[in-house]
């Protein structure tokens, strides 16, 4: 099979402390058939500056920015780098996080082994801030257990209702062509952009699971999974969901998925306090009486 050439795109916002480990960990890569496609989204400290210095020492890393330098947002940042990669095979890498060495050799033996497959994740080693990582560190392992349990290649579009099961952008990869079938608008904030999109190439695609720890994601307060998520996002989310699950013509197999997403977002009673939660927002139905 002829070498397959991967675009790696990164979308970079002030994070000039980390940006450095996230370029030379795909500098790094066993796999050397890569272009790194960096989009900075109007970053305040040096990232441009940092960034500069490498493409200046290796052409294969590309740095673009918005017009004008400002800043747009993850999504359209992201879409950016899609439209600049100039492969189809695309993979993701945050700013803040770094790959393994044979991270990219990994997934280009699987496209070779299995030209059918289309999207590629992988686990994640967490690092950084011990609290978050103690946070999360049994969610996730019980989430890989039952990702392990499907099989590599299957179907794992119900586990997207109420949660992302590839843990950050940085261990997805798949291609130009499905990106740019996507929709970008998520309703729910640009945190879960990655969740909204990976929920739509589920619904038509089976996913490939690679089980070794290919990506090492960093944990910081400024990450992405410390933004807390409101009851009316995940509301929108369960409602993403719920019309995409109507595209598979089998919407009772489907509702005791959205059911679970719904349960705690749509109402939610609080009777000591008179008042409920309806759609995200609470109401006041009366109010108690002093002892």
């Amino acid at each position: 099979m002829e070498d397959i050439g991967i675009s790696i795109v990164t979308a970079s916002y002030n994070y000039q402390d980390y940006i450095k480990e996230t370029i030379e960990s795909v500098q790094s890569q066993t796999y050397t058939n890569w272009e790194l496609v960096i989009v900075d989204d109007g970053s305040k400290d040096n990232s441009v500056e940092v960034i500069k210095s490498y493409c200046e020492k290796d052409p294969r890393i590309k740095l673009y920015q918005h017009e004008g330098g400002v800043n747009r947002g993850l999504s359209k940042t992201v879409q950016l780098g899609i439209e600049k990669a100039s492969n189809e095979w695309i993979a993701f890498l945050e700013s803040d996080d770094t790959i393994t060495p044979n991270y990219l050799e990994e997934k280009v033996n699987v496209i070779k082994e299995h030209p059918e497959v289309k999207f590629i994740f992988n686990d994640i080693n967490m690092f950084g801030d011990e609290k978050t990582i103690h946070n999360y560190d049994e969610w996730f392992r019980l989430q890989q257990l039952e990702i392990k349990n499907r099989g590599n290649f299957a179907d794992f579009f119900d586990l997207f209702v109420n949660r992302n099961i590839v843990p950050t952008f940085s261990a997805a990869m798949t291609t130009k062509t499905i990106l740019k079938s996507l929709n970008y608008e998520t309703g729910a904030g640009e945190p879960r952009l990655d969740h909204h999109l990976w929920q739509q190439v589920a619904l038509y695609n089976k996913l490939y699971y690679i089980d070794k720890k290919l990506t090492n994601w960093r944990m910081h307060p400024n990450s992405y999974i410390s933004t807390p998520i409101s009851e009316y996002q995940d509301l929108v989310f369960a409602w993403h969901f719920y019309k995409l699950s109507l595209k598979r013509h089998n919407i009772f197999k489907y509702l005791p998925y959205v059911f679970l997403a719904f349960r705690r977002t749509i109402f939610r009673c609080h009777l000591n306090q008179g008042k409920i939660l309806l759609f995200g927002k609470w109401i006041q139905l009366f109010k108690r009486r002093k002892k």
